[in-house]
């Protein structure tokens, strides 16, 4: 199956289990999906991710995270750069939007990150979504 964003199936993916109160969802893995992950990890927006080698693809198992009443923590995600319009900040452009709700994950030259790390970094990047 071909497509022509899997970042945005990604995110789609996630936010609707997290809305249907499943506790984990499974995606086809890659590289890209893996480091976001990582940064929803970091930033506690998940509980955690599992590489599961299968054939022909691997996947990626995400574990979400809820409050105590059984809320997801991931209230909405959504796509900012997208592959018929790119998105780019630098360093002062990320660091007015810290104040905001939520985060954005940045694909800098160091790799994925969130836009906190990338300020204190002192570096922009894409920015692939919005996570609040």
């Amino acid at each position: 199956m071909s497509q022509t964003d899997p970042i945005a199936d990604f995110l789609t993916r996630v936010r609707n289990a997290g809305r249907a109160g499943h506790k984990k969802v499974t995606v086809p893995f890659t590289g890209g999906r893996k480091e976001i992950a990582e940064v929803l990890l970091e930033n506690r927006y998940i509980r955690g991710y599992t590489e599961i080698p299968d054939q022909p693809q691997s996947k990626l198992m995400i574990r979400l995270r809820y409050t105590p009443t059984q809320e997801s923590v991931i209230t909405g995600i959504r796509r900012i750069s997208k592959p018929g319009l790119r998105t780019y900040m630098g360093r002062e452009e990320l660091r007015l939007r810290l104040r905001e709700m939520g985060m954005l994950v940045v694909s800098t030259s160091r790799g994925v990150m969130s836009d906190k790390k990338a300020v204190a970094e002192g570096i922009g990047g894409e920015v692939l979504c919005r996570v609040w």
